[in-house]
């Protein structure tokens, strides 16, 4: 029989994603997309990011794209008086700042704002015209200067994982953050085996289709996620909210992790709630039947 101190390391375990440094990745976070845009909300959301790491959400990602910044400046306030050892800080670099030229200005700003010395994981946000092998080369030297624990991309495709992995050190690359929900499967024909044959882990951008609000670049609404009558009716099966459904959809897989936004302590608790459902087999053959995987390739849906 297993002693205390293992049972609590493998219950921690499951709220973690073992990477490929070695290193360990919450996968329950806070997102930070859409906030400082209201300078009337900034308290509530500082607030409610600090309400989420006293629930034990330790992850918090933001960007410099985030309301110029004024994202990363909330989540500096969040953390102050936390121990920076039991946070996880993710930010993400504009494509035209990951150079030789720019990225060590970009990240000092982010730092400042965000009141830390470093930072667990940085991302390039997306691929821009950005070339490649600098951003690595970059990424890698900040990585020495103890700048950035590790680094990783964001809204990449196979085929820019595969250019990825062909410049000097990209296999460096930790994690890969994309939109990804019940309504937002296309990572899953291709994208998704690719990364997990080579043991890369996820992050999920938008895990419920912020709250049904989002509407990709294609147009494509995801209030139906909300409205859906199959989905109304699984979650009500297992006494779930419908985000508190769709966020377990996105975490029944154990190497991706959900950064939801939440602000009001009724939705930060829904989400802490939900990290640790296991939905039943019958369950996703419902899900399945008003969304169902994808049957040929899906060219990546971003926002």
């Amino acid at each position: 029989m297993a002693g205390n101190d293992e049972v609590r390391e493998e219950a921690e375990q499951e709220r973690m994603i073992r990477l490929p440094d070695g290193g360990w990745m919450p996968r329950l976070g806070q997102g930070t997309w859409k906030m400082g845009e209201d300078d009337r909300q900034r308290a509530g959301e500082v607030k409610g990011l600090r309400r989420g790491i006293a629930m034990g959400i330790s992850m918090i990602d933001t960007a410099e794209m985030y309301a110029d910044g004024r994202a990363e400046s909330i989540a500096g306030d969040a953390i102050e008086g936390t121990d920076r050892n039991k946070l996880f800080l993710v930010s993400k670099v504009y494509p035209e700042n990951a150079n030789v030229h720019r990225i060590y200005s970009s990240l000092v700003r982010t730092l400042r704002l965000m009141q830390t010395d470093y930072l667990d994981m940085y991302l390039l946000h997306w691929r821009g015209e950005a070339d490649l092998a600098e951003v690595v080369w970059c990424m890698e030297d900040l990585k020495d200067k103890g700048l950035i624990r590790r680094w990783g991309v964001s809204n990449f495709d196979v085929q820019d994982m595969e250019d990825l992995m062909r410049v000097p050190d990209g296999a460096g690359c930790c994690v890969n953050q994309v939109l990804y929900n019940l309504g937002s499967r296309g990572i899953e024909y291709d994208l998704m085996p690719w990364q997990r044959a080579r043991g890369i882990p996820f992050m999920a951008y938008c895990p419920v289709g912020q709250a049904g609000g989002l509407v990709t670049q294609d147009g494509v609404s995801k209030a139906a996620l909300m409205q859906d009558e199959n989905v109304r009716r699984a979650a009500e099966k297992l006494g779930l909210s419908v985000v508190q459904l769709l966020l377990a959809f996105v975490m029944r897989h154990p190497d991706m992790a959900a950064i939801p936004k939440a602000v009001q302590p009724v939705h930060i608790e829904e989400n802490c709630a939900a990290a640790s459902v296991k939905l039943p087999e019958e369950i996703l053959e419902v899900l399945d039947r008003s969304f169902p995987a994808p049957a040929s390739k899906i060219p990546m849906e971003k926002y």
